[in-house]
């Protein structure tokens, strides 16, 4: 059954807004799992806007669940994640001056120095590695010959589209992309600018999900409702199955 990550940089922004230590990125992700997530994603940038080095090893110890550190395969970023050993690296293209990831890795590119330089350092270390890419069929066929274990969809086009009312044709993109992964032994994953409203949609008709990454709508949510409340909202739409802990 898919299973719902909750992204907690956000709570970091918050935070490091006034610099005084709170709300606490850790303290966070323990809500988020008592109340449905079945684990954690931080983003630590190179600018370090949001997530501190301090805050992954606090979730280190905090995340009870799985734990997934989205980076830029840097050599910097690559030494701390095998420090660290999360679950899993979601590898994602980072530029200095966006606000958000903005789009998947250009896998063509990107190929001769994951297949010679990145992939090979996660050799051995039990760390499950995830691209994060767009839904075209050649980037899973990439993906598979470097010979990771997952791929994360980006869903931000399907996003906009949604809030245009204009979405089937990026569903039909999502799903096909999912098809092959599968095809290929690829765990899927996916997120980027999913929220209560396009997520029934994209559940419906996207097979084989395992990960479902959201942050910044979740967050959001939570300055209404609280973030325990936000929390099962969305954990009962990516799998209505899910079992709260007490």
């Amino acid at each position: 059954m898919p299973r719902l990550l909750v992204n907690i940089d956000h709570v970091a922004t918050l935070r490091n807004a006034r610099g005084e230590g709170v709300p606490n990125p850790a303290a966070a992700a323990r809500v988020c799992e008592a109340h449905g997530a079945a684990g954690i994603v931080f983003h630590l940038r190179e600018d370090r806007r949001h997530i501190k080095d301090a805050d992954i090893y606090e979730l280190k110890t905090a995340v009870l669940g799985v734990l997934d550190f989205e980076m830029a395969a840097t050599d910097e970023m690559i030494r701390l994640s095998l420090e660290l050993v999360p679950d899993l690296v979601t590898l994602v293209p980072e530029k200095r001056m966006e606000l958000t990831t903005e789009g998947g890795l250009d896998l063509k590119t990107l190929f001769d120095d994951y297949r010679h330089r990145v992939v090979p350092a996660y050799q051995g270390s039990g760390i499950t590695i995830s691209l994060f890419v767009d839904p075209e069929l050649r980037e899973m066929e990439l993906s598979a010959e470097l010979s990771v274990q997952a791929i994360e969809l980006h869903t931000g086009t399907y996003a906009h589209a949604f809030a245009a009312g204009e979405y089937q044709q990026e569903l039909d993109r999502l799903a096909a992309a999912a098809e092959r992964a599968h095809q290929l032994g690829l765990l899927v994953n996916a997120g980027h600018g999913l929220n209560r409203n396009n997520l029934p949609a994209f559940m419906h008709h996207v097979p084989h999900l395992h990960d479902v990454s959201i942050g910044h709508a979740l967050i959001t949510d939570a300055l209404f409702v609280g973030l325990p409340e936000a929390v099962r909202v969305m954990a009962a739409l990516v799998d209505p199955k899910v079992t709260v802990r007490p």
